[in-house]
């Protein structure tokens, strides 16, 4: 904790001498030498505080920026849907209701006449929420059955640059946002999380895990890295 803030960050055990810090997509990074404790650690990030916190907001207002796409959610709307644009059409009745046609590639949804375009741009968010529990669980099944693993709960993130954790209880959060991704970008991130459920860290011994039920993960990977922020909509 720093002050009122919680400072999440990953160490990496490295031969460098000193402590050294970096800050990317997924936030905060940390190398350390083997010998030093995680107490020197602790002071190392009490001393660069105002760095660290400076930095992480300049590239959170980065991710903002990229991640940015006006779309003007109206009949006739395209946005990515399973790596896919699908075309959003807007049908008028009383009772509000979403059906997806996936030989078309339309996303149909009935709405009540003169809704807002907020209120549209709301029906989808949910409606993609809705398919990614559906799909994530649906994928974690076939992960963790590979692995002879189970794992506690399934919760859904919004995270801009994350896009999936394990906690060491088993509980997993994916990013809804996965689902504007092709299927092995989100297999990639299901079996990555479900490793961690025997390993909690990115040693040798968890990427052989990772290999083991994912092959082609560091094609997936840079994939997943390389996927340009701003092809998705800004919700």
């Amino acid at each position: 904790m720093l002050g009122q803030q919680q400072l999440v960050y990953r160490l990496r055990r490295s031969k460098r001498r000193t402590i050294g810090f970096m800050i990317d997509d997924d936030g905060l990074r940390i190398s350390a030498p083997k010998w030093v404790g995680i107490a020197q650690i602790d002071a190392a990030i009490y001393e660069k505080q105002q760095w660290i916190l400076a930095k992480l907001q300049q590239q959170q207002q980065r991710a903002d920026r990229d991640l940015q796409r006006q779309i003007q959610w109206c009949d006739g709307t395209r946005f990515p849907y399973l790596g896919e644009l699908i075309t959003l059409k807007i049908v008028n009745a009383a009772k509000a209701a979403a059906n997806f046609d996936e030989h078309e590639h339309h996303l149909t949804l009935t709405l009540p006449a003169q809704t807002k375009e907020a209120q549209i741009q709301r029906q989808v968010k949910t409606w993609l929420q809705c398919q990614a529990r559906l799909l994530f669980a649906a994928r974690l099944d076939v992960y963790t059955e590979k692995l002879s693993v189970c794992y506690a709960s399934l919760a859904l993130s919004s995270a801009r640059t994350r896009w999936g954790s394990c906690s060491v209880d088993g509980k997993i959060r994916l990013n809804w946002r996965l689902m504007h991704f092709p299927l092995p970008l989100i297999d990639y991130v299901v079996a990555h999380e479900v490793a961690h459920l025997r390993e909690m860290n990115h040693s040798p011994r968890f990427w052989a895990i990772v290999d083991a039920i994912f092959p082609d993960h560091a094609a997936a990977r840079k994939a997943l890295r390389e996927y340009a922020p701003n092809r998705m909509p800004d919700f």
